[in-house]
């Protein structure tokens, strides 16, 4: 979604898919309409559980006409970012707690022809995150803590998302917000007036 308030994308995460059908399921959410495919990649350190990494993305590239939305849940993201733009992604997101240097991360997603972007754990003030903000297409807010699927939406992110929309504004950059996590009917428009 985008920091104009009008604008949004639907961006569903094959986290929820059925691994042994996944060209079927990119099919089926891309008629329905999706913009993009969230991909969620967790290395069972940074978060809890584990997922997929670049291979995966690599054999989804030729089954999606959908931009990749790779979301590194990760330790040590600068190890893997070549590998994921390698691969067939169009946005790499980094969480900023992940690494040492977002800022010189970010830039070399761009470098490697990736669009940036960041996010930041659901416990992690946003102010965190506005010094990189003009390096990125992408601001990722979670509302729910990374690692697993099927969590509730929390309520008290909805500040989160305002204070980011904010200070995008203030400093005129039109990245957009990605809002991850216990998205529904009801809670999309929650979304929508932060």
């Amino acid at each position: 979604m985008s920091t104009s308030k009008t604008e949004f994308l639907v961006a569903p995460s094959i986290l929820s898919a059925d691994f042994s059908r996944l060209a079927e399921e990119i099919a089926a959410i891309t008629e329905a309409g999706a913009d993009w495919v969230h991909v969620d990649v967790m290395d069972g350190h940074f978060v809890p559980n584990l997922t997929i990494g670049a291979p995966v993305v690599k054999s989804l590239k030729p089954v999606s006409k959908l931009p990749l939305d790779c979301h590194l849940m990760i330790e040590h993201p600068e190890k893997y970012v070549e590998d994921f733009a390698k691969a067939g992604a169009s946005t790499i997101t980094i969480h900023v707690e992940a690494t040492s240097d977002p800022g010189g991360l970010l830039n070399r997603i761009r470098e490697l022809g990736c669009k940036p972007g960041i996010t930041l754990k659901p416990g992690t003030d946003a102010k965190t995150i506005f010094p990189f903000l003009p390096l990125v297409d992408l601001v990722l807010v979670m509302t729910v803590n990374p690692g697993f699927s099927g969590q509730s939406f929390m309520e008290e992110q909805a500040a989160k998302i305002s204070l980011v929309r904010e200070e995008l504004k203030r400093i005129g950059h039109t990245a957009l917000i990605e809002v991850d996590g216990g998205i529904t009917a009801e809670t999309a428009k929650l979304v929508r007036e932060a």
